[in-house]
């Protein structure tokens, strides 16, 4: 090929390579940024997919250094502890009714959209093993009358009524735990038991410890608990 030899064309051709070389990298850069652009936790494909998953992360990530049961506050440590099981606050027979999916079992096996959500970290927490079967799949309610079945334990029900009174240490977190899950998964609330529930959130506010918790089921599982994070961001506008 024979190079022109008049000046001004032969500084264009020179050019047109270092454009083009411009061009090129403007658009890695534009590949570059849209795919290290950043996505939602549920994007990420986080979700825990089924309960025995959920229960191992429980025990081993979110309480492996131990903690305290949600109605007793009795203390517990790391690893097995006898009397002590997980509870799901939404009970897995609402969740199951809501979904029309069948009994629990039968849902396991038919719908991977139960599984999530009988998995979500948001909605299990530590229970002694006595209350979590008195508790059973009742609604929270104020039980009239102070009939103590578990000594120190502030946890009330009533058997005959089909009803349960939570310690009001653990209300806020009961409250916050239930209308988060009817929230988030559109799971059926009757509208007394809503409007208890919201009055237990307003009144009862979160502790550290909840805050902390809800930080670590994000890590966990990819997302928050809405309902705490409220809380949070009245803190900061009084302040």
């Amino acid at each position: 090929m024979k190079i022109p030899t008049h000046p001004l064309l032969f500084t264009v051709l020179l050019l047109i390579p270092a454009f083009a070389s411009c061009s090129d990298t403007t658009s890695d850069k534009s590949v570059t940024n849209s795919s290290t652009t950043s996505v939602s936790p549920k994007e990420r494909g986080q979700r825990i997919p089924d309960y025995e998953t959920a229960r191992t992360v429980f025990w081993k990530e979110l309480y492996n250094d131990g903690g305290s049961t949600l109605y007793c506050q009795q203390q517990f440590g790391s690893g097995y502890n006898r009397g002590i099981n997980i509870e799901h606050i939404f009970p897995a027979s609402w969740i199951a009714y809501s979904l029309h999916c069948g009994k629990r079992n039968q849902c396991r096996i038919n719908s991977p959209q139960f599984n999530i959500i009988e998995a979500d970290l948001h909605n299990l927490y530590p229970s002694r093993t006595d209350i979590n079967k008195a508790r059973s799949n009742y609604p929270f309610t104020i039980i009239r009358g102070e009939q103590r079945s578990f000594g120190n334990c502030d946890f009330e029900f009533d058997e005959r009524a089909r009803t349960a009174e939570p310690s009001p240490e653990s209300r806020g977190r009961v409250a916050r735990a239930m209308l988060y899950m009817s929230d988030e998964y559109d799971l059926y609330l009757k509208q007394k038991q809503k409007s208890l529930l919201q009055a237990w959130d307003n009144k009862y506010a979160p502790d550290q410890d909840e805050y902390r918790r809800n930080d670590r089921i994000e890590q966990l599982q990819g997302n928050r608990n809405p309902y705490i994070d409220n809380h949070s961001r009245q803190l900061q506008t009084r302040h």
